[in-house]
């Protein structure tokens, strides 16, 4: 079942400069079940897509639908949670609170606020820390925290704009493994942005390369890694030669440029 089709998906932004075109003839299906990861170098679209999707941005050209529906009525469907590069936890509420805060301006009422709170704080590995104020965590746990807040309505998209790219190489490693542990628990269709190689070709069911500017699709690539992957299948050749296919489809797409 597809849940989110792009065709001939386009975006120019008007600038005093000029226009900017950020999007160009864009089409891809994204699965139910998928976990796919954009990648490609700053500024081809990869986050600009991501919020066309989420209804944070408008195509000019194209179409887009999310669930058979437009983006905006998939917004006010409640179809996907969205996780920021920056965990962006307020300060002055616990982490709990921080969590409970859609769920308040949805209406839900206080004893489901409270279940489902428990219940993701539970799913990325944070029950017991709910009382805790942001400043009281680590970098990574605040990120778990941002990913239990998009969770907690239980939308069956995760789009995830670079959510590890900040932390260490130690703590990035311990949350892709939490990341596809929740994945295959929850069964979450997953939109996924990111700058590494590495990430991308761990966490993917699909991998599509994406062009400098006018952002367009360079490659998709299909991953032949068993869903049940740990860290160590990054030394695999058939890890190796998936990410060896990503870095020939950025030089590719830097080609085409030129």
């Amino acid at each position: 079942m597809t849940v989110v089709k792009a065709e001939n998906l386009s975006l120019t932004f008007q600038t005093a400069d000029g226009p900017v075109h950020a999007l160009k003839d864009v089409d891809l299906a994204i699965d139910k079940g998928d976990f796919v990861s954009f990648i490609g170098p700053s500024g081809c679209g990869k986050t600009t897509f991501l919020r066309c999707i989420a209804a944070l941005e408008t195509p000019t050209g194209g179409t887009l639908t999310v669930n058979g529906m437009s983006p905006d009525a998939a917004r006010k469907a409640r179809a996907y949670g969205y996780v920021f590069q920056a965990a962006g936890l307020y300060p002055w509420r616990t982490i709990a609170g921080n969590i409970r805060l859609p769920l308040e301006i949805m209406g839900y009422s206080k004893a489901d606020m409270g279940e489902r709170v428990e219940r993701v704080l539970e799913l990325v590995e944070l029950g017991g820390f709910g009382g805790k104020f942001p400043w009281q965590l680590s970098g990574g746990m605040q990120q778990r925290a941002s990913i239990a807040r998009a969770l907690a309505f239980d939308a069956d998209i995760l789009l995830m704009d670079e959510p590890f790219g900040a932390l260490d190489e130690i703590v990035r490693d311990r949350l892709n493994e939490e990341l596809l542990s929740l994945w295959a628990r929850t069964g979450k269709t997953i939109g996924f942005v990111t700058h590494s190689i590495p990430e991308a070709v761990y966490l993917s069911t699909r991998i599509v390369v994406m062009s400098p500017r006018p952002g367009r699709i360079a490659d998709v690539i299909e991953s032949p890694l068993p869903r049940e992957r740990p860290l160590d299948i990054r030394d695999s050749r058939e890890f190796i030669e998936v990410a060896h296919r990503v870095r020939e489809g950025l030089r590719a797409g830097h080609g085409d440029e030129l």
